[in-house]
């Protein structure tokens, strides 16, 4: 009974720590005024293999009512269709430019190697970096540029809307932001007085342009696979600020195109974890089963397998509750689909099992594969 409602009460908890997180994000305004001068903005879009997404990107980037950008594109030794359908587009519209990738440099993984390379050509007062298979709104640039004028971070980051194509995709993708947004205090990481770390998401990075340089850019974590959080921590590591807003109204990313991909990117952030603090990653592991799936086992049990009701009965059901409520809260916010709401346990076991089998490749030195990449042990990238 004792440890039902230690359950029930840190749950009760993580759903205060929602609410609070929900209600401090800022979101950009559609009505937000252009700056006179508009100052250049540099929209940087690393792409390897995107030919799927990369046209719909820059379609949303060019529809931008902000008077004052660029836009390049950096094809990262493609060995699809991606560099010709940019020089297709580019051809039309000379604020699009093009660039080659160099080879992968040792050291380095992929996605910093690139960035550090658009870095290099931009020209703007404000660096974007943004993913290739995002889609933007005609106000994007207007109305995020208005809040970091007004907020003044080193990096402003955020939640853009997760797409989703298939049915499983829809139940298991927006598990991670509820993982995210019960657990991390990002409330109280933004209200400090003095610069805290918190979450930074790669999908969105805006910079001012000597914020960026000097942190040292994405050099400083170009051996990073998850180049966007470490870039967070150089920020705070020299005295900036970050800040995460809510995205959704203006950016949604269609990350992944299958359940398979969807495996693939979230064992690769997960393996990530585990190279920095394998026995953090057990904490957390251990703790999601106990709080958000561990309930509805004990809610099974006592419904249908059991003869007569146990005394902590309700205290489950009260669980339970909690936590269908936490997501209703979250995926109404984001738009997401109810499905995934109703789905919470299949979509959190998804999470669960990718995380084991992440865990299982940093133990036996596999490494992951992302984007016809290796990295392991012997790359020098985690």
């Amino acid at each position: 009974m004792l440890y039902q409602l230690i359950i029930a009460g840190c749950l009760l908890s993580f759903m205060l720590n929602l609410i609070l997180n929900l209600r401090s994000l800022r979101a950009p305004r559609p009505d937000s005024k252009v700056p006179e001068p508009a100052p250049l903005i540099s929209i940087l879009i690393p792409a390897r293999d995107e030919e799927a997404n990369i046209a719909t990107c820059l379609e949303s980037l060019q529809k931008q009512d902000y008077p004052n950008f660029e836009i390049l594109v950096l094809d990262d030794n493609s060995s699809d269709n991606t560099a010709a359908i940019v020089r297709q587009i580019a051809a039309k519209d000379d604020r699009i430019r093009l660039l080659s990738g160099e080879s992968l440099a040792e050291g380095w993984a992929g996605k910093p190697f690139a960035c550090h390379q658009l870095a290099k050509e931009a020209r703007g007062c404000w660096l974007l970096f943004t993913d290739a298979d995002t889609i933007h709104a005609p106000h994007m640039l207007r109305s995020v540029l208005d809040l970091a004028l007004e907020l003044k971070p080193s990096l402003l980051s955020g939640f853009p809307q997760q797409l989703a194509n298939s049915l499983p995709e829809k139940i298991a993708t927006p598990v991670w932001y509820f993982v995210i947004m019960s657990w991390l205090p990002i409330w109280w990481l933004q209200r400090s007085k003095r610069p805290k770390p918190t979450l930074v998401i790669g999908q969105f990075l805006l910079f001012p342009r000597e914020e960026y340089w000097r942190i040292g850019g994405h050099r400083a974590v170009k051996s990073r696979i998850l180049e966007d959080v470490w870039l967070g921590v150089e920020v705070n590591r020299h005295g900036g600020r970050h800040i995460a807003i809510d995205l959704s109204p203006v950016v949604s990313c269609n990350m992944y195109q299958s359940l398979g991909a969807l495996w693939k990117g979230l064992a690769r952030s997960i393996y990530s974890v585990a190279a920095i603090s394998p026995a953090a990653l057990a904490g957390l592991i251990i703790a999601g089963y106990l709080f958000f799936l561990a309930p509805f086992y004990s809610l099974w049990n006592e419904l249908f397998v059991v003869v007569s009701p146990s005394a902590w009965r309700n205290v489950i059901i009260f669980q339970v509750a909690l936590i269908m409520v936490m997501r209703w809260l979250l995926d109404n916010h984001f738009k997401e689909p109810i499905i995934s709401t109703l789905m919470h346990p299949v979509g959190f076991s998804f999470l669960f099992l990718d995380t084991l089998y992440a865990s299982s490749l940093r133990v036996v030195g596999a490494g992951v594969h992302w984007k016809k990449r290796l990295y392991d042990r012997k790359s020098g990238v985690g």
